[in-house]
């Protein structure tokens, strides 16, 4: 059995969830030590927690030790079953990070899957709902899955309460992803989430972010969208409207941060995504890494950098993959390829 050390590197949940995603893929029974050791409150989260449960029920997968607060998980795999499938992470849990999970471990599925979830939508440290939506989910789709997202209701910190669910189809053949060619972007696309709380807060979210794409030559269509929940929230979301290349850049509201920072914030951060060339951001980089990595041939992109996330992600999926990974450093970015034989 494969034995995987859960403090390596980052080491947080993403090597639990993507671990338990590759051992579905790829049948290869499991042993996770050491999960979360390096966090303040080491073991499974009720997110975590939720991602295997769910998947043991899809698929008949057998686990041990499976409890919240456990540092160790055993994992073997099944094959999952057609059905309309519902969960609830419990409070604002990220309802994003456990989709990811569960889309990358279903790749291979020829059974149709409907899973709703509750949680939440839009949590610090995990992808916006809009992120999700219209950045990563187009990236996986331009490698082959075959997947739709609905949202059905946003949810913040600290009740939650969002519900979204997702279709997933059988048959996905991947494809590697070739984007290695440098774009201009001149139209931003946009959306402002709120509720419960002033809407004079997500104009002036709207009119910040608005004033910084024109000052840098960027045509923005942005959005509100304003939502009943059981806690208030706030949260921006953008990203570049192309065909090709979709980059993108949200930032969640939080007391102390005005809204005219939230909205030059949210811009200069995907400014700098713009400005180095890349052709995949830095975040949707290290998530889509484990769908780069199960495809045979070369796959290209250009990143800003190169987070621990990705350090760690690649680390991990060599301990199941004969993939390789490289990068070359340019003035402004690196150039990936991956390649697996």
């Amino acid at each position: 059995m494969l034995v995987i050390d859960g403090s390596y590197g980052e080491g947080g949940g993403q090597i639990l969830r993507c671990a338990v995603g590759l051992s579905t893929i790829l049948n290869e029974p499991v042993k996770i030590t050491n999960i979360r050791a390096n966090r303040p409150t080491p073991g499974i989260k009720a997110q975590h927690y939720v991602v295997i449960k769910s998947i043991e029920e899809m698929s008949d997968a057998k686990t041990e030790n499976l409890e919240i607060g456990s540092t160790k998980l055993t994992f073997i795999p099944g094959k999952f079953k057609m059905g309309n499938y519902k969960f609830d992470i419990g409070t604002a849990g990220s309802i994003t990070l456990v989709y990811q999970a569960l889309i990358l471990a279903s790749l291979k599925t020829d059974k149709k899957l409907n899973i709703k979830l509750t949680g939440g939508t839009d949590v610090k440290w995990s992808p916006s709902w809009d992120y999700f939506k219209h950045v990563f989910i187009p990236l996986v789709k331009k490698i082959g899955v075959k997947v739709d997202v609905n949202l059905l209701k946003r949810g913040y910190y600290p009740k939650g309460g969002g519900e979204a669910e997702i279709n997933i189809s059988p048959g996905s053949h991947l494809k590697t992803l070739k984007l290695d060619k440098e774009t201009e972007f001149s139209k931003i696309k946009g959306i402002v989430n709120i509720a419960q709380l002033s809407t004079n807060i997500s104009k002036r979210i709207k009119n910040s972010a608005i004033r910084s794409l024109l000052r840098n030559n960027l045509q923005p269509d942005i959005s509100v969208e304003e939502n009943k929940t059981l806690s208030p929230g706030t949260g921006i979301t953008i990203w570049t409207d192309t065909k090709d290349i979709i980059l993108g850049s949200s930032v969640i509201g939080e007391r102390g941060i005005s809204s005219e920072e939230i909205g030059r914030n949210v811009v200069n951060d995907l400014l700098s995504e713009i400005n180095s060339k890349s052709t995949v951001d830095s975040y949707a980089f290290d998530q889509i890494l484990p769908y780069l990595a199960i495809v045979k041939g070369e796959s290209k992109c250009i990143v800003k950098q190169i987070s621990n996330h990705a350090q760690t992600n690649m680390w991990l999926i060599k301990q199941f993959l004969d993939t390789d990974f490289q990068a070359k450093q340019e003035e402004n970015n690196f150039g990936i390829v991956v390649n697996k034989q």
